[in-house]
């Protein structure tokens, strides 16, 4: 391993930058387990200053599980099906302008399928001239500061997420969704993140697909949402990450919720590459 690894915190509520890799070419075995350790510890890890292929990223993710093809085809990069794009540029090389407000509310990746990823990467290829940050929640430390009753209370829930319409086809399609409901997905509303190593649950949920709670009137389920949400989200436990051309962030799907700002002017292209990544 290189002696010249370091971690630098760049926000109050959380994200790490590595300094001195090269996620480019493959980590040796100590390196490799240099920097799995501080995911364990530190949720949204950063690279700098990185340039990456597709084939380079997906080889990059595939370090630490199982990349998988996104389950929108139209999104998927043109050489590797395991990398998909996040961008507002379309096929003809127009902007969506649009594009800026696409996932722009609170969520994790594929709560609908039943088997949820360990984590994902954003690779910066091109980034508007100001903003267009993406922001994530400590979802750690907002379980940990729930009051001991509403951790009582999600222990024995079990909520049930749906995908979007188009989604919902394709995971059908794939076989990964059940519940009875077509695209359904059950788990349980805290969970531990097992390959990560810390124990703590959490809640998880997309505020946007989450049909509801098992045993919950509908009503109260939608408000029970929505305080979760709005607990989860506070400034203190939400960092916003200002990008950079190069950039690769890592983050770990079940100890973060994570949006787009919707900030950044929508004239403007950006153009980044993503891998989801699902335990070995």
């Amino acid at each position: 391993m290189s002696a010249a690894l370091s971690l630098r915190p760049l926000g109050k509520a959380l994200a790490t930058e590595v300094l001195g890799a090269d996620v480019s070419r493959p980590f040796d075995a100590a390196t490799l387990e240099w920097v799995d350790q501080a995911f364990a510890e530190h949720p949204v890890l950063v690279f700098r200053n990185q340039r990456l292929g597709a084939p380079e990223l997906a080889a990059f993710g595939a370090q630490f599980g199982r990349p998988q093809p996104h389950i929108l085809e139209q999104y998927r990069h043109e050489d590797r099906t395991d990398v998909s794009y996040i961008t507002n540029v379309d096929k003809a090389g127009g902007i969506d302008r649009f594009g800026v407000k696409r996932a722009s509310t609170w969520h994790t990746d594929e709560t609908y399928e039943d088997a949820l990823p360990r984590l994902a990467i954003l690779h910066a290829l091109e980034v508007p001239s100001a903003k267009g940050g993406t922001m994530f929640a400590d979802m750690r430390r907002a379980y940990d500061e729930l009051s001991p009753a509403m951790r009582h209370r999600l222990e024995g829930l079990v909520v049930s997420t749906v995908a979007p319409t188009a989604r919902r086809r394709q995971a059908v399609r794939r076989g990964l969704c059940s519940g009875e409901r077509e695209g359904a997905a059950r788990a349980p509303a805290s969970r531990r993140q097992e390959a990560s190593g810390n124990g703590a649950p959490r809640p998880v949920r997309h505020p946007t697909h989450t049909h509801g709670f098992e045993g919950v009137a509908a009503d109260e389920g939608r408000r029970l949402i929505e305080e979760l949400r709005d607990h989860a989200t506070q400034e203190r436990f939400v960092y916003y990450h200002a990008w950079r051309v190069g950039d690769v962030l890592m983050w770990d799907e079940i100890a973060t919720m994570h949006r787009g700002a919707g900030d950044a002017r929508p004239e403007e292209r950006w153009v980044m590459l993503r891998t989801i990544v699902h335990p070995f």
